[in-house]
């Protein structure tokens, strides 16, 4: 499934499309518990109407087969609902996973948590997007995470492979900042982790290792490691010190430790009883460089036999 993924993929670069599959399988769930007092039916609505235009709509030109979309995930907490205004005060933490060639397991790819995920929504409101004229804040935000989950997948499928669509996350970045209700997190310096600085980050030349990294730590490390283990845990190492340089590169950007957070524990695993006390040694120390957030993680490599 992969490597037809991949496959088509490449074709589509060179060739015109001329019959399309959507991209991403998702699946959004909303959480209203901490909501009382209002009628129920405009979150299921809302889940309803999310579902469908996440997993219908058409977000590139790129031809995907059923079973290779995009695994991804938007669970929506509703923290507070103005049902006078129908303004919705929400986080989301939205992730994404992609298959691991001739491995029955997934790897995330992306996973964020989004603190200000807010929009205005009635109960039978149609969702639409335009990406040249950005005037819904609940269809702004998810297409900007549709687009960067596409982009991210597809760096991982081939060096900076996914340009194109993580250009089109910061287009809607800057297009949307002019947004009332979702304002915070679409625009430069609001935090190191918001919308605009994860996709800028992710663009800027200084962090171009770290966008090689995504090549090396996926197509050339995990994919090949049921063929080769070494090669692909040599691949990995090497993707962990482009990685590092892209942080010395950009000492600000967020994007090293925001990634090794949610890999942690299958970056462990990769090497637990696979390296000797020197190779540990060195891996531990290039790790911490990286994340030292995570150092009891890293430790564990130490301790496994």
């Amino acid at each position: 499934m992969l490597h037809s993924r991949l496959f088509c993929l490449l074709i589509s670069c060179c060739v015109s499309i001329l019959t399309h599959a959507q991209e991403l399988d998702a699946r959004v769930t909303v959480n209203h518990q901490q909501v009382e007092g209002t009628n129920v039916s405009v979150f299921e609505a809302l889940e309803e109407r999310l579902n469908d235009f996440i997993n219908q709509r058409q977000w590139t030109e790129l031809q995907f087969k059923k079973n290779e979309r995009i695994s991804c995930t938007f669970s929506i907490v509703v923290k507070k609902y103005d049902e006078a205004e129908h303004i919705f005060t929400c986080s989301a933490t939205v992730s994404a996973t992609r298959p691991v060639f001739n491995a029955s397991y997934t790897t995330t790819t992306f996973a964020t948590n989004d603190n200000n995920f807010n929009f205005a929504f009635q109960e039978f409101d149609q969702l639409e997007f335009r990406k040249d004229q950005i005037t819904n804040d609940l269809t702004a935000l998810i297409a900007y995470y549709a687009y960067l989950i596409i982009g991210i997948d597809l760096d991982t499928m081939s060096p900076s492979g996914g340009t194109d669509y993580l250009q089109t996350a910061l287009d809607i970045c800057n297009n949307a900042q002019s947004l009332t209700v979702s304002s915070k997190g679409w625009k430069p310096f609001d935090d190191g982790k918001n919308r605009y600085a994860i996709v800028n980050d992710w663009l800027d030349g200084g962090m171009s290792a770290f966008r090689d990294a995504q090549y090396k730590y996926h197509r050339e490390g995990l994919d090949v490691m049921v063929e080769n283990s070494e090669r692909a845990r040599a691949s990995i190492t090497e993707a962990f010190e482009a990685i590092q340089q892209a942080r010395d590169n950009k000492t600000m950007s967020l994007l090293p430790q925001l990634w090794t957070e949610y890999k942690a524990d299958e970056i462990v695993g990769i090497y637990q009883g696979h390296a000797t006390q020197k190779e540990k040694d060195f891996l531990i120390d290039l790790l911490t460089n990286i994340n030292a957030s995570k150092s009891s993680s890293w430790n564990k490599i130490r301790n496994a036999l």
